[in-house]
């Protein structure tokens, strides 16, 4: 069989999740979207359930596949509904629901209803995607609790700059969420992963880590409580050929690396198509045999090579670690320009294998 896989740990995302409560002394929705960051949504809501307090997803399309698989803990749909014939099936399965738009609001309105909603009522508080504008947060409030058609309503915003330390617009933010929900009395949900692990003094009754959840920081920088979080996926293949080149010789597609010196490559049955990023230049790190060492030349759809010529012990067969607890996914995010989000959820065609159950 062929040796790529992803090891999902669960007992590491058990603890990035009591991390996550630990240091902000709130309830925590854990934020299973994408098919968990690509963790594999269902395997990772079963290892929480019994010590989350909710999970959150994109979608009702998400949120029923947990049910299906026996979630019964609270299940926050971060998008709400997109058409109001959803709202039955948010009723019998007891989900959660974001509104951020005044057409959500008009469409529970005039639903009728076998038992009121929880709403997490969404304020765009300078992000400028979705929410209410400030203007209609305090009407929509009250027209939500003069429906009959709610039990309990949670305020929240989301922050477009968190993973920025030096932006003052987090700040900003939350002096534009204070004032327009000024009077109201509900519980406030504000910090995400980068509000979670960088911006400690903002309040809120719900927090909803996403990446820190895997182990991942979202800030380019090191921040101190990154050596807290434990990765819990470790995407890893094999070495499937060795090659002993020259100096001088080109190594994959388009010549993007030619050797200095004689060198022995590895080939490792990993490419895009498995989801590791396609621009992820040569130098990008990875170990091999338990030693770093760097990607060379282009990455192919099904496999890369890699350095072997300070790795003596590897070879044909040597484990080789993509992204993991050594080599971590922000790593090679930055390498390739772009975000470990990204090469999360871009996971694909490999097995998860999973541990820590």
């Amino acid at each position: 069989m062929r040796p790529a896989r992803a090891l999902i740990d669960l007992q590491a995302l058990r603890h990035n999740y009591q991390l996550a409560r630990e240091i902000s002394g709130a309830k925590a929705l854990a934020v299973i979207k994408a098919d968990a960051y690509g963790h594999g949504a269902v395997r990772c809501a079963q290892a929480l359930e019994g010590q989350a307090d909710g999970f959150a997803v994109a979608c009702i399309e998400e949120a029923l596949e947990l049910r299906a698989a026996g979630i019964r803990a609270p299940v926050l749909l971060l998008e709400g509904f997109f058409e109001a014939d959803e709202l039955p099936l948010i009723i019998e399965h007891d989900f959660w629901c974001v509104v951020h738009s005044l057409w959500q609001l008009e469409a529970i309105e005039q639903a009728t209803l076998s038992k009121p909603l929880t709403v997490w009522l969404k304020l765009d508080s300078g992000m400028h995607r979705v929410g209410l504008h400030p203007k209609d947060y305090h009407d929509a409030y009250q027209r939500l609790l003069a429906s009959g058609k709610v039990a309990k309503i949670v305020l929240m915003s989301h922050f477009a700059r968190a993973d920025e330390l030096d932006s003052t617009s987090s700040e900003e933010q939350v002096a534009v969420f204070t004032a327009a929900s000024q009077g109201l009395s509900a519980q406030v949900s504000l910090r995400n992963s980068p509000s979670l692990m960088g911006w400690p003094n903002v309040s809120s009754d719900w927090v909803r880590p996403g990446l820190m959840l895997y182990g991942a920081t979202p800030f380019g920088e090191g921040q101190a409580i990154d050596a807290r979080l434990q990765p819990v996926m470790t995407l890893e293949s094999k070495v499937i050929c060795v090659r002993e080149l020259p100096a001088g010789e080109p190594v994959g597609y388009g010549a993007r690396f030619v050797t200095q010196k004689p060198m022995r490559i590895g080939v490792v049955a990993m490419g895009y198509a498995d989801g590791y990023p396609r621009h992820a230049p040569t130098g990008t790190p990875v170990l091999v045999a338990g030693q770093r060492s760097q990607l060379l030349g282009r990455v192919s759809m099904d496999m890369l090579c890699v350095d072997l010529t300070d790795v003596a012990e590897a070879g044909l067969g040597s484990t080789v670690e993509l992204w993991g607890k050594n080599i971590l996914a922000s790593e090679v995010a930055a390498a390739a320009d772009t975000i470990p989000y990204q090469i999360f959820c871009n996971l694909r065609r490999v097995p998860r294998l999973y541990c820590g159950v």
